[in-house]
């Protein structure tokens, strides 16, 4: 059995994340499909700062983050050795957020290879600290080519901010307790019954963009879950019986992608929720470009009291 330890420099080497958006301090190479590492939280971790203020906790999302980042670690030189392409998530499912990570606690991220072609991987992952399971899950990572040929977007379109749209970002901020930095709703363009349109604009400088050494940016995928359950803890919270109440978010039940997101797009969050009234439910939600569909992403939510 190989035991390596691959040092941080070699894993800023690997992973084309941005500073504030890499979670793995140290990684070790158990044999060819399994690989383990460590990251220590923090409270100096500006992820803090919006997610929660008045209760700090690493949002569920960073831990699939996490598992992403080990997991092209993994399988990277068997996918894509020459780095010619972009090494994305295919596919996000049965993802769990079991216990917190707080301020102080020590994650170990935990990778195993079940499957691999000369296109794709099969990982299945989890996340523990020092009280258990707290974050498991199924990814599948796979190549695809970088976007060279891209166009101005059409500007302004429907859904552009107005004065009529639904909420802004000061109203959102009512609903929900995320802030700056991890607030990926930038208003509500429309309330319709059980459906809602969010937006939130894609920009060079958000740390969840990767960046290649080529200089190629691309949203990471860990976070189209987010953004989209966001807007559903908006929705869901708009309800007058839900007012002061607070949504979780539980669970990714599945998220596929099929595009990416470059800076300077225009996302528009299409949420269904059929009943916004119940404790426990699932939301579905797709995350556009245009008119493209770039993600869809069903996932888990219960309502608590504040």
């Amino acid at each position: 059995m190989s035991e390596r330890i691959i040092t941080l420099p070699e894993i800023r080497e690997i992973l084309p994340c941005q500073n504030g958006f890499l979670f793995l301090d140290r990684v070790q190479k158990l044999d060819e499909d399994h690989y383990v590492a460590l990251k220590a939280v923090t409270i100096t971790e500006p992820h803090f700062v919006g997610h929660f203020p008045a209760h700090p906790i690493m949002p569920g999302v960073l831990q699939v983050e996490a598992m992403a980042q080990l997991a092209e670690i993994a399988v990277w030189e068997r996918l894509d050795p020459e780095r010619k392409y972009d090494l994305y998530i295919k596919s996000i499912s049965k993802v769990k957020f079991r216990k917190p990570n707080e301020p102080g606690d020590r994650m170990l991220i935990d990778v195993k290879v079940t499957a691999i072609t000369t296109e794709e991987a099969t990982i299945v992952a989890t996340v523990t600290n020092n009280a258990g399971l707290a974050c498991q899950g199924e990814l599948v990572m796979g190549i695809r080519e970088k976007i060279t040929e891209i166009a101005m977007p059409a500007l302004f379109n429907e859904f552009d901010k107005t004065a009529e749209i639904a909420l802004n970002v000061d109203q959102v901020m009512q609903y929900i307790p995320h802030r700056f930095p991890f607030l990926f709703v930038d208003y509500v363009a429309k309330i319709d019954g059980c459906h809602f349109t969010g937006v939130k604009n894609g920009t060079a400088s958000d740390p969840a963009f990767r960046i290649y050494k080529d200089g190629y940016s691309v949203l990471s995928g860990s976070v189209h879950p987010e953004i989209v359950a966001q807007a559903g803890c908006v929705h869901m919270l708009t309800n007058e019986a839900n007012k002061g109440k607070l949504a979780y978010f539980m669970g990714i039940d599945r998220t596929d992608f099929y595009g990416a997101v470059l800076p300077g797009d225009q996302m528009r969050l299409e949420v269904e929720i059929p009943d916004t009234t119940k404790r426990f439910g699932k939301g579905e939600g797709y995350l556009y470009v245009d008119d493209k569909v770039i993600s869809k992403t069903n996932l888990t939510f219960a309502i608590v009291d504040a």
